[in-house]
């Protein structure tokens, strides 16, 4: 088609259509210009011009004019119509966008990115709707669904490729629901063998290993030189089997060559306990042993470590950074790779990082030699399987993911195994709630006192408020769906603009208030709910202290006058003993039983919050019957809103009393013991109001292990009873799976992998095409807290790749500066100060500073400051600097010398 000007003229009107009034206007209004065209060409002209747009569907239908695959394509546009409500609350665009830009043309992604940015995530979930329904690729359904179940969204349950729109009824995602997903975390287990950690036999003997049947026969696979996954249940000493599989694969090695094996461990405590195992295990035996985690990298040159030793205990973050840099040219330097608890190996996890580096090495038709892969776990799980054959399929991903060959189980030596690992019968108890609550009816009208006030805010203001922000009615006090719906009143008011800059600050920061105290009263119910009153009202009055010692401005102060009006009665109903939770009654009674039958009983009672761990220890100490337990407690090493999780030395040192001494008869603990510490004496799992998936069941069960053990499940609500049996129904059908899948013929099942593993592949690979468009105009950073100017993006720069600075003196007046409470060096780095937005009235956490080589410099932190564009004054929020797609200078030496 030449460019004469009535053809310019077309574009420029059907691109002002498009703008007025939308694409589907646009469209047609192309089109009816297109039939009016008299040149000679025009036709295959149109079809090469739809071609290099991306629309191949479109393309290939008219080229050979067949309609049905865009017409089949109708069924699911119905489906996502019905489903947009919910699709635009549940699913964030950007998690989905790389693995369905496919579907998508360059442009949209673009735009889905840019409405992202500009006009927040259920925007641009709407636009991605928007795009979608346009879409005339054939496989834009099912890539949408895998790309749902890749992230795991509950969305992905309602969008069903086979059906359609037929009968298919959307749902309302309870608060159970909610609480569910909460605790779907990545799950840990334990080194089983632990006496190899203690110095039994003197440096010059070499005490061999007691290997049972069993463990032969999960190893011998792997010995075989296939790649392996070992699942077996948690306490039959899986890290025994990995200690053979190691000897064995470093003695298979003629003279000459070396073999060299990695070994991962998830976190920390893990880690430590597998690089002891293995040092004190092989160090006797000759070899060389090291280790690197995320404490011990930055004094380290990881590639001279990996290249002077036989085996390499790993936190596997520590590799995906040096494949990444290039420390370590390739895995082909490695011979053998063990994951432990492989089950993690999906989506995003450092496990996944590296398995896709090894499989695009595989794919690409390389020729340097791959290692061998071995993972080990309790549980593969099912994933959201709801039969044997989807079942089947999510083993299989598993197994392509780890480029495994063969799932090894025991299977000949069943009665050897239950003689060693006892399965605790499980018992479930419901248990009653308080019939009348007074605790929960005075905080719960100083909760609608507190919203009322929130919520006069919005009345001063009109209507101006924005949408979804004043909804206060009708919300379920003390649940975990209403600290949400705090959270996201919070974000919205953190973007929430007025002309008046001073308003506007008055305004974020009294809602900022309001919420935060909400916040706190509902986990005083959840505490109180579960405790005793008691430890609910402790609770709310540190809460309030601390709020006395801070700032403790006019809205402070009225909010905590009005506490302290309520305090003599809360005081006065906390004391009644009347008002004794009947759940801990149930607690105390099972306790009392067992330790009346088995004096010596060695008890883990798992809770779902940290909040939790301290009021039962209180309780259990300040009970006559029960205070003879002395309890200990582990918790995670996260950190949360107001607590820091316990550092792994107090961890080591809990678990060292629980272990050895014999006064301390139970741990208190939140998922961190089902997580994998070596807890072999235990005999007794209660689980308080405590569930989660099957992989998290079948670990936590197998911390009883003595055999005679119990395992209880306590709880008010029927639900999480069947959650419960659910997962023991999932459990069954997991081990129901493997052995199907154990009786395919090899060769079929490595070609089942292989299709797997080649279309992730693809899908991967167009993670590329949706690249972020850099942002290159100057823009606002401002206090997150009160809106106070802290300075313009052009002023920051990145100091190592991975740190923020900002460089000018104006910014220095902007922030105050306090001594760090743990001053330390990491790196080119000295931590040296903590930093406040100056505000006297705000005081909010900016970051720290540091002595970086000569220099002492800032490093905040994004998640501090909200974004301001400076023409728009839209204003956006960013938890990770790497979501900011802001133009980003390299620190200068030279630059802050002159």
């Amino acid at each position: 088609m030449s460019a004469t000007p009535a053809n310019w003229y077309m574009v420029q009107y059907v691109q002002a259509e498009k703008n007025n009034k939308g694409t589907m206007e646009a469209a047609s209004l192309f089109l009816r210009y297109l039939l009016e065209l008299q040149e000679e060409g025009w036709f295959r002209g149109f079809l090469d011009a739809l071609d290099q747009a991306g629309y191949s569907g479109l393309y290939e239908a008219i080229e050979s004019w067949d309609f049905q695959k865009i017409e089949k394509l109708e069924e699911h546009r119905a489906l996502l119509r019905r489903l947009q409500p919910v699709f635009k609350t549940r699913v964030n665009p950007k998690d989905i966008l790389p693995d369905i830009s496919e579907c998508l043309i360059d442009q949209e992604c673009e735009e889905i990115i840019q409405v992202c940015s500009n006009k927040g995530l259920m925007a641009g979930a709407e636009k991605m709707v928007e795009c979608l329904l346009r879409s005339d690729k054939e496989n834009w359904p099912k890539t949408l669904k895998l790309a749902l179940e890749k992230e795991e969204s509950v969305f992905s349950e309602l969008w069903t490729v086979e059906q359609g729109a037929k009968g298919v009824e959307t749902k309302d995602l309870g608060d159970e629901e909610i609480e569910t997903s909460e605790i779907q975390i990545f799950y840990k287990e334990e080194p089983e063998y632990q006496n190899l950690s203690q110095n039994s036999s003197p440096p010059s003997e070499v005490a061999p290993l007691k290997i049972r049947n069993y463990q032969l026969e999960l190893a011998l696979p792997a010995k075989e030189g296939k790649n392996t996954i070992i699942c077996a249940p948690t306490g039959c000493g899986k890290t025994l089997v990995s200690l053979l599989i190691c000897e064995h694969h470093l003695k298979k090695f003629p003279q000459g060559r070396k073999g060299k094996v990695v070994f991962f461990a998830i976190h920390l405590p893990l880690y430590e306990q597998q690089k002891s195992v293995f040092s004190q295990y092989f160090e006797r035996r000759g070899y060389k042993v090291a280790g690197i985690s995320g404490a011990t990298s930055e004094n380290v040159v990881v590639d001279q470590i990996v290249e002077n030793n036989d085996i390499i205990i790993l936190t596997p973050q520590i590799l995906v950074n040096s494949l990444k840099d290039g420390t370590i040219p390739s895995l082909s330097v490695f011979t053998l790779m063990m994951f432990d608890e492989c089950h993690n190996t999906s989506k995003h996890h450092p496990y996944n990082m590296i398995m896709f580096n090894y499989l695009d090495q595989k794919l690409g038709g390389s020729s340097d030699p791959l290692p061998q892969v071995v993972g080990l776990t309790a549980s593969v799980g099912v994933g959201d399987a709801k039969n044997r054959d989807e079942a089947m399929e999510h083993i299989c991903k598993l197994c392509a993911s780890l480029d495994a060959s063969v799932i090894s189980t025991v299977k000949d030596n069943l009665q050897e195994l239950t003689e060693v690992v006892y399965k605790p019968e499980k018992n479930f108890r419901k248990v009653e709630s308080r019939t009348t609550d007074g605790f929960k009816c005075i905080i719960s009208q100083l909760m609608r006192e507190t919203e009322s006030l929130a919520k006069s805010i919005f009345d001063e203001l009109g209507a101006v408020t924005p949408e979804n922000l004043s909804r206060f009615q009708n919300r379920d006090f003390g649940t975990q769906k209403y600290e949400q719906w705090i959270i996201a009143v919070q974000k919205a008011c953190i973007v929430f603009q007025l002309p008046d800059k001073a308003e506007e600050s008055r305004i974020c920061k009294a809602l900022y208030l309001y919420t935060s105290h909400l916040r706190k009263y509902n986990d005083a119910l959840i505490i109180s709910e579960h405790a005793r009153m008691k430890d609910a009202l402790d609770y709310l009055k540190d809460f309030f202290n601390n709020v006395r010692a801070a700032g403790f401005d006019e809205t402070e102060q009225d909010l905590t006058r009005r506490f302290e009006e309520k305090l003599p009665e809360l005081e006065s109903v906390s004391m009644d003993p009347s008002n004794e939770n009947p759940k801990l009654k149930d607690l105390c009674f099972i306790l009392q039983e067992e330790y009346h039958l088995n004096p010596e009983t060695r008890t883990i009672l798992f809770v779902k919050t940290r909040a939790l761990v301290d009021a039962l220890k209180k309780w259990i100490e300040e009970n006559p019957k029960l205070s003879f337990l002395k309890p200990g407690i582990l918790t995670g090493r996260g950190k949360t809103t107001n607590n820091t999780g316990m550092t792994l030395p107090a961890q080591k040192c809990a678990l060292d009393a629980f272990r050895t001494n014999g006064d301390n008869k139970i741990l208190i603990a939140t998922s961190v013991a089902d997580e994998g510490i070596d807890i072999a004496q235990c005999n007794l799992v209660i689980l308080y109001e405590y569930v989660g998936n099957v992989i998290k069941m079948i670990q936590t069960r197998g911390r009883g292990r003595a055999k005679g053990s119990k395992c209880f499940l306590l709880t008010s609500n029927a639900d999480v009873i069947e959650k419960e049996k659910m997962n023991m129904y999932k459990e069954k059908m997991m081990n129901d799976s493997i052995l199907s899948l154990q009786a395919w013929d090899e060769a079929i099942f490595k070609e089942k992998v292989c299709q797997i593993q080649i279309h992730e592949k693809s899908i991967r690979d167009s993670q590329g095409k949706a690249k972020p468009v850099l942002d290159k105009k100057n823009k606002k950073l401002l206090c997150r807290k009160c809106k106070a100017f802290a300075c313009y993006t052009a002023d920051i720069r990145v100091v190592e790749e991975c740190h923020y600075t900002v460089v000018g003196n104006a910014f220095r007046e902007c922030f105050v500066c306090r001594s760090h409470p743990k001053p330390k060096i990491f790196g080119s780095f000295e931590k040296k100060a903590k930093i406040y937005c100056a505000r006297e009235d705000c005081s909010h956490d900016w970051g720290i500073c540091v002595k970086y080589k000569t220099f002492e410099i800032p490093v905040i932190k994004i998640e501090s400051f909200v974004v301001e564009d400076i023409a728009t004054r839209v204003q956006t929020l960013y938890a990770k600097w790497r979501d900011f797609n802001f133009e980003k200078i390299p620190f200068d030496a030279a630059e802050m010398s002159n």
